[in-house]
């Protein structure tokens, strides 16, 4: 089983970041992202740019993976973030992914003058920008895709990733259109702050479109993006009057606890557990769960 974690790239700066990476690359984290916003969500404070920062993970380490969770299909068009995850796999040697979801927070559409459209045509959007953004980082010759949102005519990267396969990944719970796409196409799928029994149906669609496209349901990594915090007084102050909502997404309590939390995903199917966080980072959560969790599931 691997474990990751997600951070926040708001409310943050750059040293911070990178200091912390550094660190969770020290104790054993496989595998770290970032995310995709343009403000900060739920507070006050601004966010750093995706690309820009995903580039900087990967400089910043020497040996996890390095992803986001996930780009916004509407914020970039398909070709320019293939081309910026192939450079971000050179930069990295070979430890890049690219995670991609359909996009939900209208405000910063509305903000920016990009297309906020009906959940129907962002998932259409979504589904032609995994098509293209697959091709043009796997096919070694030029992609041409014509589709309602994605125009490709003979488009190619240069330079090429270093892997041969850089994997794409899809995110978000949608069962009718996002988990079936993951599972059809995907290298890799991950949901967010899932509770357990939501997981484990999800993860099953997962499998069985999987199976349905004639792939080994075992070609699509499974991931979940969860909560982390031992302490009551701690979590009370993160997230405030949300903390009740939160909780069945959140591994909270003892370290026998938390470890038989996250079994309990490993067994609903989760290849990957990250821990989801935001600035002021839980530096000793983090530690903790390294070192005494997980040990104990590997």
């Amino acid at each position: 089983m691997r474990f990751g974690v997600a951070t926040a790239v708001e409310r943050t700066t750059p040293a911070e970041l990178q200091a912390l990476w550094g660190r969770l690359e020290t104790i054993g984290f496989d595998t770290l992202a970032v995310w995709d916003h343009f403000d900060a969500l739920r507070t006050e404070g601004g966010c750093l740019e995706a690309v820009a920062m995903h580039a900087a993970l990967a400089m910043s380490t020497s040996q996890v993976r390095c992803g986001c969770l996930v780009y916004c299909a509407t914020y970039r068009p398909a070709a320019v973030l293939a081309h910026a995850a192939a450079t971000i796999d050179l930069l990295s040697d070979g430890r890049c992914f690219l995670g991609l979801g359909a996009g939900w927070y209208e405000p910063e559409h509305v903000t920016r003058g990009l297309p906020f459209d009906p959940p129907g045509i962002r998932s259409d959007r979504l589904d032609e920008t995994v098509q293209a953004v697959t091709r043009l980082l796997h096919d070694p010759d030029p992609v041409s895709l014509v589709g309602d949102h994605v125009h490709l005519r003979g488009a190619m990267v240069e330079p090429r990733p270093v892997q041969e396969r850089l994997p794409v990944w899809v995110g978000g719970g949608g069962e009718r259109r996002t988990i079936p796409l993951a599972g059809r196409v995907a290298d890799g799928w991950n949901v967010p702050m899932a509770t357990l029994d939501d997981f484990r149906r999800k993860a099953a669609l997962l499998r069985r479109s999987a199976e349905a496209a004639g792939r080994d349901p075992a070609a699509v990594e499974a991931t979940v993006s969860l909560g982390i915090g031992f302490d009551e007084d701690a979590l009370a102050a993160r997230y405030g009057d949300r903390l009740d909502a939160m909780r069945p997404a959140l591994l909270t309590g003892s370290t026998d606890k938390v470890t038989e939390r996250v079994a309990t995903y490993r067994d609903a199917g989760a290849d990957t557990v990250l821990l989801s966080v935001r600035a002021p980072f839980p530096t000793e959560d983090l530690e903790r769960f390294a070192a005494e969790v997980v040990p104990a599931l590997r």
